[in-house]
């Protein structure tokens, strides 16, 4: 049994600004509530590991599992048994703007209860990344 939940938005700002945000790690907190901090062991590409601390505050461990460079990534956290994906995606609109989607899986024991925790903030975080990106 897993859970899913998917969001998606349209902003006035560009991909590039979307993209200039999420391949910006230390700029996660200032969009995401769930977000305490994100340190990477490598750069901003498929395959690097680290760590992201967690409102709580708790770590785990993260995996860029897919990076596209200014289109789409998707980060891979564990926690114990549990495997929560979540994976970003912007395309550009014809006015110039763009779509954001953020799609987020949890696999594991107690996914349905967990699921809905893990993505109550996405909301927000939409909002404010959307609202960071139309400023910048």
């Amino acid at each position: 049994m897993g859970f899913e939940h998917s969001l998606t938005v349209s902003t006035s700002a560009p991909t590039a600004a979307i993209w200039a945000l999420w391949s910006e790690p230390s700029s996660w907190p200032a969009w995401d509530p769930a977000v305490v901090g994100v340190t990477l062991d490598g750069p901003f590409e498929q395959g690097t590991t680290g760590t992201m601390t967690l409102a709580g505050p708790f770590e785990v461990p993260v995996v860029l599992a897919v990076v596209v460079p200014g289109e789409r990534y998707v980060d891979e956290l564990t926690m114990g048994e549990l495997v929560i994906r979540i994976d970003h995606l912007v395309v550009a609109s014809a006015d110039g703007g763009s779509e954001v989607t953020v799609s987020t899986t949890v696999q594991g024991p107690g996914a349905e209860d967990v699921g809905p925790m893990v993505t109550a903030q996405a909301p927000l975080a939409l909002a404010a990344l959307v609202g960071s990106a139309e400023s910048a």
